[in-house]
């Protein structure tokens, strides 16, 4: 889960209510998008200069001085900017009650001024308004929406039951670089189908699990709050899929118990490929101790998948932007992520 100066976030309190809240209600059929079958994945815009984005927080709270921050990041990018209604709304760690942030989620993507939607940040929260998205208008209005850690929840959900895909990149509070900023025009602006490489192999260094290329539909997202959703009706297929993970502040044992979950919930074993991008400040916590390495090899391997360690995703500065739904093609020998297809239309 994402941690920001802000605000200390202590995940583990909350990380069976967020498995709980997800099973408690059933979200609403799917309704296709006019004569479209609601099998047909669709694509969002791509963004243009002079566009509005619309920012929400789905999750932690937020001062008006991230706001200010986020207005000059996306200035930018020659974009303008909208706020959600309960944007500075607080209630407990929250910002605002679940209602009033799924308001604002579902308000964004009915706004036809509005052409894409970035969360100010992560922290917890989002699955607690999965169940009061309207999916079927999020699927018949679709946008680009982006974010990651906690906001993985939101990713996932609206990809499986809008069938729309979703970008895990950037919040709106993250440090937008030149790297960051490079991947995200390439992607979301001029329609690429861009391959993503660590560019400093030093700096970011790769780790091979398992050699080899496989192609897929790129799923994925932070592994703690992917594991609480596990057995909700908020999840896409995995069959056949790339899955990519990432995580912060976790010891060990706490990675290697939810990737059993996965294991045991039969995830790992549709996959086709596996990338772990980075453990920021991830421990081996209390002695004796596996290394990460050792954890990922025991349950990848075996799945004789390729897979590796160390891309540019997570909570880090330099970060890759991931279409989640996009068909891609990963070989493990170099750490590579090619897209097959454009992530937004032309429209």
């Amino acid at each position: 889960m994402l941690r920001y100066p802000i605000m200390t976030i202590k995940r583990r309190q909350f990380i069976t209510t967020c498995g709980l809240a997800a099973l408690a209600t059933q979200s609403p059929p799917l309704v296709a998008h006019g004569q479209l079958s609601p099998n047909i994945i669709l694509k969002p815009s791509r963004l243009q200069i002079g566009d509005t984005v619309g920012l929400i927080a789905p999750a932690g709270i937020i001062d008006a001085k991230d706001i200010e921050a986020a207005k000059k990041s996306i200035s930018q990018l020659g974009l303008k900017v909208k706020l959600g209604k309960h944007i500075l709304d607080r209630y407990g760690y929250l910002a605002g009650k679940d209602a009033d942030r799924a308001e604002d989620v579902n308000v964004m993507f009915s706004d036809r001024s509005v052409k894409a939607i970035i969360a100010m940040r992560g922290g917890w929260g989002c699955s607690r308004i999965l169940p009061l998205l309207n999916y079927s208008l999020i699927r018949s209005h679709p946008k680009i929406l982006m974010g990651y850690s906690d906001i993985t929840s939101l990713l996932l959900a609206i990809n499986a039951r809008s069938r729309v895909i979703t970008f895990h990149g950037p919040v709106a509070t993250s440090t937008w670089n030149q790297l960051t900023v490079d991947y995200l025009k390439r992607i979301l602006f001029n329609a690429e189908a861009v391959t993503m490489q660590n560019l400093n192999p030093r700096e970011v260094p790769v780790e091979m699990i398992a050699p080899g290329k496989a192609r897929g539909k790129l799923v994925g997202g932070n592994l703690s709050v992917l594991a609480a959703m596990v057995g909700s009706p908020y999840l896409p297929s995995w069959n056949k899929s790339i899955l990519f993970i990432e995580e912060i502040g976790e010891d060990v044992y706490r990675l290697d118990r939810m990737l059993t979950q996965l294991k045991t919930a039969g995830i790992l074993n549709q996959i086709a490929g596996f990338i772990f991008g980075q453990c920021t400040n991830c421990s081996p916590g209390d002695e004796p101790s596996f290394t990460l390495m050792q954890v990922l090899q025991d349950h990848i391997i075996p799945l004789n998948i390729p897979a590796w360690y160390g891309s540019m995703i997570g909570h880090i500065k330099d970060k890759f932007t991931l279409p989640i739904g996009v068909e891609v093609e990963i070989d493990a020998n170099f750490g590579t992520i090619r897209m097959l297809e454009v992530a937004v239309s032309s429209e």
